[in-house]
């Protein structure tokens, strides 16, 4: 799964560590100059992703989920330009007020 199969959560599950659950989207899509598409099938995955919390169908799918902290973490294969940078600090303040995090890194930098 990817970013550009906008309707289909690619990965869920309960972070060890945290307790959290962790929904993931992987963005394999480089971040050029003019990124307008890349941030809008990513923000038709990110809303996805939120309606699928919210409708309950997680806690259907991960039962495990039930009560826990939430996470979308979107891996990048690419670095962030500044556009995307804007970007997700937009949609950060959306997303977490739905009481969700959101997270995006580096694939391998961790």
């Amino acid at each position: 799964m990817s970013v550009d199969q906008t309707k289909v959560v690619d990965a869920i599950g309960v972070d060890s560590a945290t307790g959290g659950v962790v929904l993931t989207i992987t963005d394999h899509l480089e971040w050029t100059g003019s990124d307008d598409a890349h941030g809008l099938l990513l923000q038709e995955k990110l809303n996805t992703y939120l309606s699928f919390v919210e409708s309950g169908e997680m806690l259907e799918t991960c039962p495990d989920a039930k009560g826990r902290a939430g996470l979308i973490d979107v891996v990048c294969k690419y670095p962030l330009s500044q556009q995307a940078e804007a970007f997700y600090t937009q949609v950060a303040q959306i997303v977490e007020g739905a009481g969700i995090k959101l997270r995006h890194r580096l694939f391998g930098a961790d």
